[in-house]
């Protein structure tokens, strides 16, 4: 195998272990509220966005420590131990108890840094400045399959269901534990890259070896450029983390709980969450097939694709508030049989979730080229950076999703999605500038 065709096989072995991953994760995160406000258990008094905040949080101040412990450990073998607590976290929806619940999503918080660090890692390694925004669509595009298998199954067995049975419960979790220990068995088949440097050359910091030096010339060289990344002006491409976390908190939390609270949608609202999943999946796919495997036939840089992405998001915004009641987000059981500005549609409510993913991926495989062109020499002090300030937001909005009603939660991202962008064009403009030195054309994603 050459060794550009074994880096493409590192890509796709690393997007299918991530989908089976998140194929159990975002699934679990999609219903978590759901099934939680429908436990029989009066022992259980855990809140589904308060374990996310809890996630997030812990993620965040994770991410300080992640590329020290993905120098130490090796990236491969990262992904392995951190898929393990994930899949642990969804182990626990089985017999859920509330201390369980609330320690498995410390420790999950700590494992989705080394995780996504390591997934930087990989992604930066086997790439290159000509296979950046190729790999990174493919990445995308497998990742976000994740969103289509766990939620078809939701749709099909919740259909006409109005309160998750225990056996519904266990027979979901006991797949979804499944799913995700498979796909962390996987990573060992990612293929290390042979050290193709000159004799007495150093290392690159992206390429982490294992037997090169001792584990504490490892983290110190880690943490020296973390704290570099920290100091450089070039980091105003973390501010764009901020719409990042807020709008993930919504799309993956949120707005499935306020579907499957509108009684107007009937004996389908609960199975109409899996549906919801199934569409942002779809929008999620086809955003990474378009702008990234086609990423060559683009000749205007990364800018147009994320203008496109904040209207369709404006978009979806606007519609969700006029389709979708207010206090949605916060219902009771008992769900909520309040209206909006319409009488509640369940064609619009998907095709909102279609535009929602469809937004993400024009953001996020542009923002995965980005990073992996501007900090393709020190790759997982960037990507811990980038989730610390994303993770960071999420928490804070997890929080507040328990509390405020759904029209200030559009507000808030309609507001930080429109200083997101504005950011996100000017990191764009450094982009193009430091390419334009390497004397290339900025004529591709």
């Amino acid at each position: 195998m050459s060794p550009e065709s074994k880096k493409l096989f590192n890509i796709i072995i690393l997007g299918v272990s991530f989908m089976l991953i998140f194929t159990a994760f975002q699934t679990c995160g999609n219903i978590a509220q759901t099934v939680i406000t429908n436990l029989n258990s009066t022992d259980f008094h855990g809140s589904g966005y308060t374990s996310m905040s809890i996630i997030y949080g812990v993620f965040s101040a994770s991410n300080l420590i992640s590329p020290s412990v993905v120098a130490i450990v090796e990236p491969q073998l990262s992904m392995v131990v951190s898929g393990v607590f994930y899949s642990l976290y969804i182990a626990v929806f089985i017999q859920p108890t509330t201390w369980a619940f609330y320690t498995a999503s410390v420790f999950i918080g700590i494992a989705a840094a080394v995780l996504w660090t390591a997934q930087g890692n990989c992604l930066t390694v086997n790439s290159d400045e000509n296979t950046i925004g190729r790999n990174s669509g493919v990445f995308w595009a497998l990742l976000q399959s994740s969103l289509f298998f766990g939620n078809l199954y939701i749709y099909f067995a919740w259909q006409g269901k109005t309160h998750i049975s225990e056996s519904d419960r266990r027979t979901v979790f006991i797949a979804l534990t499944v799913i995700s220990l498979v796909g962390t068995v996987l990573f060992f088949l990612i293929r290390k890259q042979e050290d193709t440097k000159a004799p007495g050359e150093e290392n690159s910091t992206n390429e982490i070896p294992g037997d090169s030096s001792s584990a504490q010339n490892k983290m110190t060289r880690a943490l020296a450029a973390f704290s570099k990344y920290c100091r450089e002006k070039q980091t105003l491409v973390i501010k764009i983390c901020h719409y990042f976390g807020v709008e993930l908190t919504f799309f993956s939390g949120v707005y499935g709980t306020c579907i499957g609270a509108v009684n107007r949608f009937g004996r389908e609202a609960k199975s109409l969450i899996g549906l919801s999943g199934i569409f942002i999946g779809v929008g999620e796919i086809l955003g990474g097939g378009i702008f990234g495997l086609l990423s060559k036939k683009k000749r205007f840089g990364r800018s147009p694709v994320v203008m496109l992405g904040i209207i369709v998001h404006f978009l979806a915004f606007y519609l969700i508030f006029f389709n979708i009641p207010n206090d949605a987000p916060i219902a009771p059981m008992e769900g909520t049989d309040d209206i909006a500005y319409m009488i509640p549609s369940k064609n619009v409510a998907i095709f909102c979730s279609f535009l929602l993913g469809l937004g993400d991926s024009c953001f996020n495989t542009q923002l995965l080229s980005i990073l992996g062109f501007l900090y393709s020499e020190d790759s997982a002090p960037a990507f811990a950076i980038f989730k610390f300030v994303q993770s960071i937001c999420a928490a804070v909005a997890y929080f507040y999703s328990n509390y405020f009603l759904l029209q200030w939660q559009l507000l808030i991202m309609v507001v930080v999605g429109f200083f997101g962008t504005i950011t996100f064009f000017l990191v764009e403009r450094k982009a193009a500038a430091a390419l334009a030195a390497r004397g290339s054309d900025y004529s591709s994603i």
